[in-house]
């Protein structure tokens, strides 16, 4: 997969409102490579009104947690709820 940035990087002449379809096509006339017209195409067919939109659909990884935002996570218990047949009672 690729990035957000890496899709945008080809979108730059775009002019917007733009169909999936006319990004695609501006993506593919920039050069872009095969993972990024394969994470355009597989927007929604709407018709687009800027980067945004276009950054918010594109089928893109998405960016992995820091080891601090793992961290956190471990740390906050109200959101570690384990089944009651689990918990040990003893």
């Amino acid at each position: 997969m690729t990035t957000v940035d890496e899709v945008l990087r080809y979108l730059n002449e775009l002019d917007y409102p733009a169909t999936r379809d006319e990004i695609v096509q501006e993506a593919e006339r920039e050069g872009a490579p095969a993972a990024v017209l394969r994470a355009l195409r597989g927007m929604p067919p709407v018709e687009y009104r800027n980067k945004d939109e276009v950054a918010r659909s594109a089928k893109t990884d998405i960016a992995e947690e820091t080891p601090a935002e793992k961290g956190a996570k471990a740390r906050d218990k109200k959101h570690q709820r384990v089944a009651e047949y689990l918990r040990d009672t003893t």
